[in-house]
């Protein structure tokens, strides 16, 4: 009777451990990777993404029992750097999904890494791709034709009827001038100029001349960070005297810094998390933002005055949501392929930015309720009405 209860007993811890073993592999560990830009032309929009998923890590770092693991690497601002860093997070790493970068053309080349690979990502830069060359991304930041109609509203209702532009020689600048083109010519606004820079530029004094000499009534750039600065120094260099506007792509404290009384009373559209204390109350998108800032707060040790850093949060709350909706072994290309599903069938997921909804064919999940008009005033963004 001795040796069948010590048989039992030995089977019983043996189910147990059997037991422990399959809860675990159950409960493996989701895996984020996260790639930002932490020097090189892009580090002032890099710096605050890479705050942003600190605040999001703070904010929740569980999910159903399994713990999430975030692997973060930084691109130089290179895209080719970027590319390398995506395959060695699906290769070594084996994420579930990937969250990046700073830049779109490093997004971009992230992007062919997921469409190769099939591993989501979740484009915090403004980055589109058609058809299956964008099958396995979705872009968190606002499409530029929807940001930049709602300045061309705002021009018309101002009485502009001319508009000088200058951009990025890249794909931000390109994005930037086709939405305008499609949106200024219908408001009965003609663009008189379309001039470039690279980002590593240390001077536009030609563009801006030429843009000057036009005399247009205001002028508008299709740039980001703190390289975005530089037309404005000039234009204010050179004396012109119209309005001043500009993308939800300059929303941060460096551009701020670095543009000082030259950009005073630009004009720009953004997501509503950078005027959050000034939304109505019932707007969901309140709430959320306030949350945020708690959670940067706490992350990073002082509160956010960037739209950059929420972007890397709704990321996050992104993932969140599509994770708790997928089934599978975290960790397994049929888990990725599961995940990718789920992120494109995201419904009315309120962030600080937008209130998104995915579809399989649309990279974007943004609608009108995603941006706001600010002014910049005594080197603060105020709501405008």
């Amino acid at each position: 009777m001795k040796v069948l209860t010590r048989i039992c007993a030995l089977a019983g811890i043996a189910a147990g451990l059997s037991a422990l073993t399959a809860a675990s592999a159950w409960a493996a560990d989701l895996k984020v990777g996260f790639i930002t830009s932490l020097s090189g032309p892009v580090s002032s929009l890099g710096i605050p993404y890479e705050k942003g998923i600190k605040a999001a890590v703070a904010y929740k770092s569980e999910l159903n029992g399994r713990k999430i693991q975030m692997v973060q690497l930084d691109d130089a601002s290179d895209p080719s750097t970027a590319a390398r860093n995506a395959r060695k997070l699906i290769d070594e790493d084996k994420v579930d999904v990937i969250i990046g970068t700073a830049g779109s053309p490093g997004a971009l080349a992230i992007a062919a890494v997921a469409r190769e690979t099939k591993t989501p990502l979740i484009s915090i830069a403004n980055a589109n791709l058609p058809g299956e060359e964008g099958a396995w991304m979705v872009t968190l930041p606002q499409p530029a034709p929807l940001m930049v109609s709602a300045v061309v509203e705002r021009m018309k209702q101002s009485g502009v009827k001319t508009v000088g532009y200058i951009g990025f020689s890249d794909a931000w600048g390109d994005l930037v001038y086709d939405a305008l083109q499609k949106s200024a010519e219908p408001a009965g606004i003609k663009i008189v100029s379309n001039e470039r820079y690279a980002r590593g530029d240390s001077s536009v004094t030609g563009q801006v001349l030429k843009i000057v000499a036009l005399r247009p009534d205001a002028v508008i750039t299709g740039t980001s960070g703190t390289p975005g600065a530089l037309p404005y120094l000039v234009l204010a260099e050179r004396g012109y005297k119209g309005q001043i506007y500009g993308m939800h792509a300059l929303i941060n404290p460096d551009f701020v810094r670095v543009g000082g009384t030259a950009v005073e009373g630009l004009l720009a559209p953004t997501g509503p998390v950078i005027v959050a204390e000034q939304l109505p109350d019932a707007n969901p998108i309140r709430k959320v933002s306030m949350d945020f800032r708690t959670a940067y707060q706490k992350a990073n040790g002082a509160p956010p005055t960037d739209a950059f850093s929420a972007y890397s949060f709704d990321a996050w709350l992104l993932f969140l949501d599509a994770a708790a909706r997928t089934k599978g072994e975290p960790g397994t290309p049929a888990y990725r392929v599961a995940l990718r599903d789920s992120i494109v069938s995201t419904k009315e997921l309120v962030g600080t930015h937008s209130v998104y909804n995915f579809k399989p064919d649309n990279r974007y999940g943004s609608d009108e309720r995603s941006r706001v008009i600010v002014k910049l005033e005594k080197g603060q963004w105020k709501l405008v009405p």
